[in-house]
């Protein structure tokens, strides 16, 4: 059958590859949108070298799981400032270029509560004006640098809202594994589960096509080989250089087909028990690949290049990966009684990120 693959962001990766950045901006105006720990680590005074009077405003308060509540300020003064700026530059994690996907979509009236307003209705919309975005992850796991998504989250309201766009692409992706060196253990571990958690999703997913199940496959060939090593030697530059094309790859493979059951999953966990994005939506994934062993033999035949052919022997090989990292693998062990995770996991299926799961594709 006919399938398509597209991803128009131009991507620059390798060792040295943030010396670029200049060269793409080609001269623009630039808000920096990154983690408050960046200028202890020397990042923003590096920035500022390369960029000089190009570099307008530096916006460094940005939050884990960035909330409406917080985004609210941000984006109103960013929206309002007397510093204009041509284009965004996020540096950081998934937080910082969720954040800078939000402040780069402007309303008619540059209003936070206009945007959510347009989210909550969970159609796509065209933004009054858009800044470009280049993104420049710090962590290998995201991938967010290469998909046009972003969570917001309203946890008053335990509430998630999805940015989606033709609009918020960014314009380029700059993955440099020398800006993952300093990255500590435990969220090295998080960010890398979350990459192979999106490469897992991309597969048993029903809109896998054979350019995503490529990346995927690769991606979670390199994390099972390469993360538990990198975890005892953190300052292993070829390692950090592995699972930084890694995570690039599983985004890439996620960016055409989407996340499906374990993300779906991950979110009620994240706003209801306080789980960490990476171990949130990694947790489950030996649950859901019993859930979706024998729901399609096209699936199949993707699955079993990984794990062989034996369903048990293929639970088991991921449960102890997770394991083998620190990751405890059951609903109880996050104080989640049966009953409460067979109504998650029932919930999970009926939303939208579910609905991408082969296994609730047969089961409708």
């Amino acid at each position: 059958m006919p399938h398509a693959y597209r991803n128009p962001v131009s991507i620059h990766s390798g060792r040295g590859s943030l010396a670029r950045l200049p060269s793409l901006l080609a001269g623009r105006r630039v808000a920096l949108v990154t983690f408050p720990e960046a200028r202890g680590l020397g990042l923003v005074d590096r920035l500022q070298a390369l960029l000089g009077d190009a570099l307008v405003t530096v916006i460094d308060d940005v939050r884990p799981n960035p909330d409406v509540a917080h985004l609210r300020d941000l984006y109103n003064t960013f929206w309002q400032s007397d510093a204009p700026c041509d284009a965004i530059v996020a540096v950081g994690g998934g937080s910082a270029i969720d954040t800078a996907k939000a402040l780069m979509v402007g309303t008619a009236n540059g209003q936070f509560d206009e945007l959510v307003a347009l989210l909550a209705t969970g159609k796509p919309f065209v933004p009054a004006s858009v800044k470009p975005l280049i993104a420049v992850p710090t962590t290998a796991g995201t991938g967010s640098e290469v998909t046009p998504w972003a969570t917001i989250w309203d946890a008053g309201n335990q509430k998630k809202y999805s940015l989606h766009l033709d609009a918020t692409w960014p314009e380029a992706a700059i993955v440099d594994p020398e800006l993952m060196l300093s990255v500590p253990a435990g969220t090295t571990v998080s960010t890398g589960l979350d990459a192979l958690s999106h490469a897992l999703e991309a597969i048993w997913n029903v809109n896998a096509n054979p350019v995503s199940d490529t990346f995927a496959v690769s991606a979670v060939r390199d994390i099972f080989d390469c993360l538990p090593a990198l975890l005892k030697d953190l300052g292993n530059l070829d390692l950090r250089e592995r699972m930084a094309l890694a995570a690039l790859k599983a985004g890439m493979a996620f960016s055409n087909t989407k996340t499906a059951l374990a993300h779906s999953i991950s979110y009620e966990m994240t706003l209801r028990h306080g789980l960490a994005h990476g171990i949130a939506c990694s947790f489950t994934l030996p649950l859901v690949l019993e859930k979706a062993w024998a729901r399609s033999p096209d699936r199949d035949r993707t699955l079993q290049l990984l794990f062989g052919a034996d369903l048990a022997t293929a639970t088991q090989q991921l449960r102890a990966f997770l394991q083998g990292l620190g990751v405890k693998t059951e609903f109880a062990d996050y104080g989640v009684a049966d009953s409460e995770a067979a109504a998650m996991i029932a919930r999970a299926m009926d939303g939208a990120r579910g609905k991408n799961f082969i296994g609730t594709a047969a089961l409708a």
